[in-house]
């Protein structure tokens, strides 16, 4: 297995970017083990945030980096939260004050609909002046009561109607095919395997 290390400690996503990297035969390590200060994220769009973080990565650890920046979006509030997602009720970060506010800013909206984003970029070093991206969108609509155990983040209430389910609710396996995420993914699997500078 060979080693990557992931800009983020967020444990869900290591555990669902080790079960869609395993496959390929990477091994997907968090920053934390390698002692990455956190990474400033002032820019305006999910690209450039993934891009800064994946450099800082492959600076601080030497490996070649795996960065995602993803979030919700919802076209009834132009777009957010966007790039704020995670820390959209403010901090400290928190899950369920996200979701409150999100429910609480969408209640009057005939609007429902929302859909994740999850952009990712993998580097084969800092420097690397051909970064692989890819992106990967999932269509949902937000449901005000939350219903599931599985996933995090917003989860709980991103229905799929073609499921008639939540995210939370959706088999780990499922979830592992269709999200945002395992689109972006498997672009980016397949971009890398395409690559001449491939590992």
């Amino acid at each position: 297995m060979k080693s990557v290390v992931l800009a983020s400690n967020n444990s869900g996503k290591i555990r669902e970017f080790n079960a869609l990297l395993a496959q390929a035969g990477y091994q997907v390590r968090p920053q934390a083990d390698f002692e990455v200060p956190e990474c400033p994220e002032p820019h305006p769009t999910f690209i450039e945030n993934a891009l800064a973080k994946a450099r800082h990565a492959a600076h601080y650890s030497g490996l070649p980096a795996l960065a995602d920046d993803s979030g919700i979006c919802a076209p009834a509030l132009n777009g957010a939260p966007g790039i704020y997602s995670a820390r959209y009720a403010g901090e400290p970060k928190s899950d369920t004050a996200n979701n409150a506010k999100l429910g609480a800013d969408l209640a009057g909206s005939a609007d429902p609909s929302v859909y994740y984003v999850c952009v990712l970029v993998w580097l084969q070093h800092a420097e690397d002046p051909t970064p692989v991206i890819a992106e990967g969108r999932w269509y949902g609509q937000w449901l005000p009561e939350a219903r599931g155990e599985h996933g995090f983040g917003y989860d709980p209430h991103f229905y799929l109607p073609e499921y008639g389910q939540t995210a939370a609710q959706l088999a780990p396996e499922l979830k592992n095919r269709i999200s945002h995420r395992a689109q972006a993914l498997q672009q980016l699997l397949a971009r890398i395997r395409s690559s001449p500078s491939a590992p």
